[in-house]
């Protein structure tokens, strides 16, 4: 009687664990993405939270453009051109062809105008009008697109164009595409461009015919999907529908990426679906600000006596909904520190730990540059101590 017992319990066992493998799987394939490739990931951390054949090289189309737009906010950036700077544009920028502002040899844009169009119109003129205005030449911008894709880590990424028009031995990967969409989402001033539905811009030649063009997203989300904040859609015979969408919900902010959907509605579709699983899922605990001052620490024989100490990027933690309070901070500072000091020297870290695994980090530097003092220097400090001391 207690062996037919054993034999039954077994039995109930090993029925469980092949229900429960069964769940499993039928579970994944409820969850498959109808695409050739896709990636979900946290555009904080870079976490990566679905993937689907994320290494594959595949053709991107328009989503080309995301490393046009990344170059050109850099560019902004180290102050290396203006969103005022005139650009002329080229008989070679004006006859892209595909998704285009119909901009005219010898007409004038600003860069601002031209990011514009290339956000929300997916502009091809305006992709190469701003490539020869960055680097002289389309070509030496393609060489600095491809320069800055090994610099990011994207192994699977080969620029033949700016813009994503069909060309041999152009391709990306849906991991490498999300990793230049994360950087691209750093620089604020882009989701101005990227999330406008609906807009205009005149055209033209004033010696021909000045027209306003109606300029629609072709990112549909930016209308139908709470918290889209871009990024950029494309479409060709050999890519197919492609897709950088993102999207940020309470301070959680993540990427989806879909390559090779069969149809644009099922692009987006797609997108929606890894979207709605991550904001379900997850939670994003914020720690500190990029900039935000962390800590004061006491400076050893420099002009001043003390520096604060700032976050070098912003940092948070992403976890699991329910364990936003096992996310434990550590703070790796000196307590003295030696001048000389440069501004954005790094002076320590912040570590992020949850149940004994790093989960996060990030550098902690100096607000600003503190030089050694001179000799006059120390006798002043020695002055006013005494001075001090006496009242």
């Amino acid at each position: 009687m207690k062996g037919i017992f054993n034999k039954f319990i077994v039995s109930i066992i090993c029925f469980t664990l092949i229900f429960s493998s069964f769940y499993i799987i039928a579970s994944a394939e409820e969850f498959n993405i109808d695409a050739r490739a896709a990636i979900l990931m946290d555009a904080s951390t870079g976490t990566i939270l679905y993937e689907k054949n994320i290494h594959d090289k595949l053709p991107p189309a328009s989503v080309t453009k995301v490393m046009t737009m990344l170059l050109a906010m850099e560019a902004l950036d180290q102050k290396q051109i203006s969103l005022e700077d005139k650009v002329l544009i080229s008989e070679r920028a004006s006859k892209m062809g595909g998704s285009q502002l119909y901009l005219e040899p010898g007409e004038e844009k600003t860069v601002e105008e031209l990011l514009k169009g290339i956000s929300v119109a997916s502009a091809n003129d305006a992709c190469v009008a701003l490539a020869e205005h960055l680097s002289g030449t389309e070509e030496m911008f393609i060489k600095r697109m491809n320069e800055r894709a090994k610099e990011l880590g994207m192994n699977d990424t080969q620029f033949m164009n700016t813009n994503g028009l069909p060309q041999e031995g152009h391709y990306t990967s849906a991991y490498d595409i999300a990793v230049m969409s994360k950087e691209l989402l750093k620089y604020p001033k882009i989701h101005e461009w990227l999330t406008i539905w609906m807009s205009t811009m005149k055209v033209g030649l004033p010696n021909k015919k000045i027209t306003t063009l109606e300029l629609t997203n072709t990112n549909k989300l930016i209308r139908s999907y709470p918290g889209a904040t871009g990024i950029k859609t494309g479409f060709t015979s050999d890519a197919k529908y492609c897709l950088s969408a993102s999207a940020s919900r309470n301070g959680l902010n993540l990427i989806a990426i879909i390559l090779g959907s069969p149809t644009s509605q099922v692009r987006f579709e797609e997108a929606k679906k890894l979207l709605n699983f991550g904001f379900a899922t997850y939670s994003s605990v914020p720690i500190v600000k990029k900039n935000q001052v962390v800590q004061e620490v006491v400076v050893e024989k420099g002009r001043e006596e003390k520096v604060n100490i700032v976050a070098k990027d912003q940092l948070s933690a992403l976890v699991k909904k329910g364990d936003e309070n096992k996310v434990e901070k550590e703070i790796i500072l000196p307590k003295n520190i030696k001048a000389p000091l440069t501004a954005g020297q790094k002076l320590g870290e912040i570590v992020l730990m949850m149940e004994g695994k790093e989960i996060n980090r990030i550098d902690l530097v100096s607000e600003k540059t503190i030089e050694s003092a001179s000799a006059i220097d120390i006798f002043g400090k020695m002055i006013r101590k005494t001075l001090k001391s006496k009242q």
